[in-house]
């Protein structure tokens, strides 16, 4: 093992770095075999060898390589026509989740200097069937994160973008459908008015995770999204914040914030739609075990 700048034991090889990666990674043991399995697909993309398929995809064993050709001059265009593979042979939701996993593997492995290059940067989720939306490209969201933009608008695409939630769902979000600690919401069968009932619980990263507890601070209950002035009489109370009076934020007005924020951002001037920054987030799976 090589020594890296932080001190840690750097592994060699690919197949190694990936176990480490899971090791540290707050996941269920479903998901850390989904994730397993999806690492183990690139590696074959790596060597410039096409995916096995089928039953032969889960029999086949991934090929050892050397971590260190994740640096090298030809990763990126390997895993280009890697993902031009998966895109031709498997569903497109599989492919973006997937590519997903390989993305936050790769901001690991950086994190820990045992890479220092980016081979996932220019790649692009595959397009939804049915969706018209193309999702936005990894340099857009690290310009749309780096907008001045107040703290409400922050959480809510981070939110939208790391659990992948349709736009209804995370505006129906209260405090106490969230469980910051680990880092998901709360199932709430029990109760019927409830938008998040019997629905698969929404899980976030380090975005969310970082943002949500100042976005709460002062609040105990009610929406978790508001408006930015007093709702009007009449408002539902399950639409209202019991300190400030102010209303749940609607899909209208948080359309209109994200696109006016984002014209800067639009080579065509017009700003982005929301749809276009959930559009490349991972799909809920439930697991073998029946977690999701």
């Amino acid at each position: 093992m090589a020594e890296t700048a932080r001190g840690a034991a750097q592994p060699v090889e690919y197949a190694v770095a990936v176990e480490r990666y899971l090791a540290a990674a707050d996941l269920g043991e479903g998901s850390r075999r989904i994730y397993r399995i999806a690492l183990a697909t690139w590696a074959w993309a790596l060597v410039d060898r096409p995916v096995p398929v089928g039953r032969d995809r889960r029999r086949a064993l991934p090929p050892v390589l050397p971590l260190a050709l994740l640096d090298g001059p030809q990763a990126a265009e390997r895993l280009r026509l890697g993902l031009a593979q998966r895109a031709a042979d498997a569903d497109p939701r599989t492919v973006n989740r997937e590519l997903s996993i390989l993305r936050g593997a790769v901001l690991w492995w950086r994190a820990q200097s045992w890479i220092h290059g980016d081979p996932v940067a220019r790649l692009r989720p595959c397009a939804l069937p049915g969706s018209g939306t193309s999702p936005l490209y990894p340099a857009d969201l690290r310009a749309l994160f780096a907008l001045r933009v107040p703290l409400r608008e922050q959480a809510t695409w981070h939110l939208l973008h790391e659990t992948g939630a349709a736009i209804e769902q995370v505006l129906a979000l209260d405090i106490d459908d969230l469980d910051l600690s680990r880092r998901r919401t709360r199932p709430r069968p029990d109760r019927q008015a409830n938008p998040q009932a019997g629905r698969p619980p929404l899980h976030w990263g380090s975005g969310s995770a970082r943002l949500l507890p100042l976005l709460l601070v002062g609040r105990t209950g009610g929406p978790l999204l508001l408006t930015d002035r007093r709702a009007t009489a009449g408002t539902p109370a399950a639409d209202l914040c019991p300190h400030s009076g102010r209303g749940r934020l609607s899909y209208r007005r948080a359309a209109e914030l994200f696109t006016a924020a984002t014209r800067p951002l639009d080579p065509e001037g017009r700003g982005w739609t929301l749809r276009r920054l959930r559009a490349a987030a991972p799909p809920v799976v439930r697991c073998a075990d029946g977690s999701w």
